[in-house]
């Protein structure tokens, strides 16, 4: 009976390994990382280097194992210190992953850019934020390619850019609060006016105003340099896209219910009103609500205002909150109370009907 030889080989196999390469002056250098740690070391996340390199050699193919040669690093890195070589090609070098792998990580961050333009935009025609597929389809028209070199929010910024050739869209604007003293008030409303703001609500204290209002994010940087330098008040930004608590729960809605609700309008009032109205304010300490607590303490959806917000949180988990929300999606007005509980009863009988129909 014959037996086969087996000997050990001079070579260094080494195998599940990330490659990270390098062309400098001509030549390829790389590296032999473990697996799922370049990312994390480039991120800040990993910080010890031996954790990362498989070791502190260069080589010119790693799959053979073939070293690099001492003069080809002198001449592309000035220095044969194989340590500071495997530095540099792991910060400026490619990272090399597989077919199906790359595929992964660029159908992720595709994913992750869509995520980002549906926050910050929202379609002008109807007042309502597009859906993520929606803006998967539209990216697609458009024939927009993933760069895994940038960041996706970078991206996401270029594919607003590009999409508002083509379709109507539009930047979310932002919500911000300012409180100024009483003495630059005027200043600081007259400049709202200069930047066609939306003032949401107002509310005044011992020495000075809070102001809620919206702005276009291009005007973010002069808006918050305004407010530090000149008005010398407090800048806080409040909410980047249009979603609103209580009308924008996942689980609120089902397969049908992938519009949110549009933007309220009634609750927006123009600069100059409430420059005209500052004047004749008067500041009270005891009393009801106000009118924008009252207004932002109701449901667009179902037309309904409530006392308190805890009442406000407990009607967007009712069954009456739900069932306006369907109707809505299908272009039908909204139903009060007692009428939304005998239309559900009514079609709970229908389907029983169906049931025993032949």
């Amino acid at each position: 009976m014959s037996r086969t030889l087996v000997q050990p080989i001079g070579q260094k196999r080494l195998t599940n390994v990330a490659v990270v390469r390098l062309r400098k002056h001509g030549n390829r250098f790389e590296i032999a990382c473990y697996p799922n740690t370049v990312l994390s070391w480039r991120s800040g996340v990993e910080k010890d280097l031996d954790e990362v390199l498989q070791s502190h050699t260069v080589y010119s193919n790693v799959s053979k194992g073939v070293l690099a040669k001492s003069k080809d690093l002198v001449a592309a890195f000035g220095t044969d210190d194989q340590s500071r070589i495997c530095l540099e090609i792991l910060k400026k070098g490619e990272l090399q992953v597989a077919g199906k792998e790359r595929e992964s990580i660029l159908s992720n961050q595709f994913r992750d850019i869509a995520t980002i333009v549906m926050q910050k935009t929202y379609n002008p025609e109807t007042q309502r934020p597009y859906t993520i597929n929606m803006i998967e389809r539209l990216m697609r028209e458009i024939h927009f390619a993933v760069d895994p070199n940038s960041s996706s929010k970078k991206q996401a910024l270029e594919v607003i850019q590009e999409l508002q050739k083509h379709f109507p869209i539009k930047r979310c604007p932002l919500r911000i609060r300012v409180a100024a003293p009483e003495e630059e008030v005027r200043t600081l409303l007259d400049k709202l006016n200069a930047w066609k703001a939306s003032i949401i609500s107002k509310e005044a204290s011992a020495n000075q105003l809070s102001i809620v209002f919206e702005l276009e994010p291009s005007l973010y940087k002069e808006c918050h340099d305004f407010v530090m330098n000149n008005v010398h008040g407090r800048f806080e930004v409040l909410a980047h896209s249009l979603y609103v608590d209580g009308d924008t729960q996942v689980e609120q809605y089902n397969d049908h219910e992938d519009l949110p609700a549009p933007l309220p309008k009634d609750t927006r009032e123009p600069v100059l009103e409430l420059n005209e109205k500052l004047e004749k304010q008067t500041i009270s300490a005891k009393g009801g609500p106000s009118e924008g607590q009252q207004k932002q303490n109701k449901c667009n959806t179902c037309n309904a205002s409530f006392e308190n917000p805890m009442l406000y949180r407990e009607h967007h988990k009712s069954e009456w909150h739900k069932h306006n929300m369907k109707r809505k999606t299908r272009q039908l007005p909204p139903l009060s109370e007692e009428d939304c509980m005998a239309d559900m009863d009514l079609g709970d009988s229908k389907s029983d009907l169906k049931d025993y129909s032949f």
